[in-house]
C-alpha cells in the first residue's frame, strides 16, 4: 500500500526565515484593507441610522424594517406607536425603523 501514501523523511535544519518586516506587510494591508471596505462604510451607517432614530418626532411617515409604513403617533425611549391604518396603532422598537419618508407618502399610496 505504499504506492498510495508517500513516506514523508524527515529534511535537515530549515534556514531561518529572512526579514520579518517583510512577512507582516501583507497583513498590514490586509488589514487597510479590510478597514477601508468593510469596517468604516458599516460604522458610518451605524452613526446615520442612530442620527435617523434619535430625531424621530411625532407625524413622521416611517416605514420599519418589517416594511411596515406608517405614521408616528407616540414616542418612548425605546419603543414608538404607529399607526399603520385610521384607529390601528403598533408598538415598535426605534431600532426598527428603516427610513423616514417624505410627508404625504402614506396619503400617496
Amino acid at each position: 500500500m505504499d504506492f498510495l501514501i508517500q513516506n514523508a523523511w524527515a529534511e535537515g535544519a530549515a534556514a531561518s526565515a529572512g526579514g520579518g518586516f517583510a512577512s507582516l506587510i501583507p497583513l498590514v494591508i490586509l488589514f487597510v484593507v479590510f478597514y477601508f471596505l468593510l469596517i468604516r462604510p458599516q460604522t458610518k451607517r451605524v452613526k446615520e441610522h442612530k442620527k435617523m432614530v434619535d430625531s424621530l418626532a411625532k407625524g413622521d411617515e416611517i416605514v420599519t424594517q418589517g416594511g411596515l409604513l406608517g405614521k408616528v403617533t407616540n414616542l418612548g425611549d425605546n419603543f414608538i406607536a404607529v399607526e399603520v391604518a385610521p384607529n390601528i396603532e403598533v408598538k415598535i422598537q426605534r431600532q426598527a425603523v428603516a427610513a423616514v419618508m417624505p410627508k404625504g407618502t402614506i396619503k400617496a399610496l
